[in-house]
């Protein structure tokens, strides 16, 4: 499996994603994505800000996500917890992997990599969040060392659990 850049080629598999991801998620119970986003336009924004990531198995695009650094405005409220780190950090959001990739580990490679690149950056800090009953989603993040730091809310007003790790590095 090789993990790259998204390109606008791309885009009718990420948009399959993402609508494969809201019927295992609707037939979960879980509301969230149930309101058209993620969608193409966000893929294009992602791949325009250089965030946008594929993971590509013998030329099937098995996940997305968006891999980002800098300020997430829906991060700047936390509740019940708190961050655990202040400064710069790191970010994975609209992670969508095909059913036929559940299992492999798929989404755990957005976290590596999201850590390579913060190590690269001096980033001390990763964050994700999701939705409360979105228990695959949570799994993964712990599995990739991410711990729930609170609740935060995202544009809709809607609550997520926010999740953070803390990377190895040099003081600051």
């Amino acid at each position: 499996m090789e993990l790259r850049k998204a390109t606008p080629a791309d885009l009718p598999a990420i948009e399959r994603l993402y609508d494969e991801a809201r019927v295992v998620m609707k037939a979960a119970g879980i509301d969230q994505w149930q309101d058209g986003y993620p969608n193409g336009a966000s893929a294009e924004a992602d791949m325009e800000a250089g965030a946008g990531y594929v993971l590509e198995d013998g030329g099937k695009i098995l996940a997305t996500a968006c891999l980002a650094f800098g300020h997430e405005p829906t991060y700047d409220r936390i509740e019940q917890g708190a961050w655990a780190s202040e400064g710069p950090y790191g970010f994975l959001h609209r992670v969508a992997v095909s059913p036929e990739a559940k299992g492999k580990g798929a989404a755990g490679l957005f976290f590596d990599e999201l850590k390579r690149q913060a190590a690269q950056r001096g980033v001390r800090a990763i964050r994700g969040d999701t939705h409360r009953d979105n228990r695959p989603m949570r799994r993964v993040m712990e599995k990739a060392g991410l711990a729930c730091r609170g609740v935060i809310y995202v544009e809709d007003g809607a609550e997520r659990l926010a999740y953070e790790a803390v990377l190895p590095g040099k003081a600051g």
